[in-house]
């Protein structure tokens, strides 16, 4: 799956987004007021807003080389790992919380 198919899957889980045609994501608050990019591949923030709203838990399995993502999501129940590069596991994390995102809202 291509990242920006996981963008659109963790988006439609997330809720709360505008999509503008070829340049991503924007969050709105619970007023419709847009506010900046949403980019959870790239940002932690977004990342862990991510994984709170949508109740994904996050391990820490430095020892296996990877980041682990808990789904605890209604009946959506699994994990996700993601495979540590260069030596980033923020990075890592992050498309972990992406990707157990997606994983929701293919269900929606």
């Amino acid at each position: 799956m291509t990242d920006k198919e996981l963008l659109e899957l963790a988006a439609t889980a997330y809720g709360d987004l505008v999509y503008v045609p070829d340049m991503g994501w924007i969050a709105q608050d619970e007023h419709g007021n847009r506010g900046a990019w949403w980019n959870p591949f790239g940002d932690d923030g977004d990342a862990l807003r991510l994984a709170v709203k949508l109740d994904i838990v996050i391990w820490e399995c430095s020892q296996y080389n990877c980041a682990l993502t808990e789904i605890r999501y209604g009946k959506n129940q699994g994990e996700v790992t993601e495979p540590i590069q260069d030596e980033d596991r923020y990075a890592a994390t992050r498309r972990a919380i992406v990707r157990a995102a997606a994983e929701i809202g293919k269900t929606l």
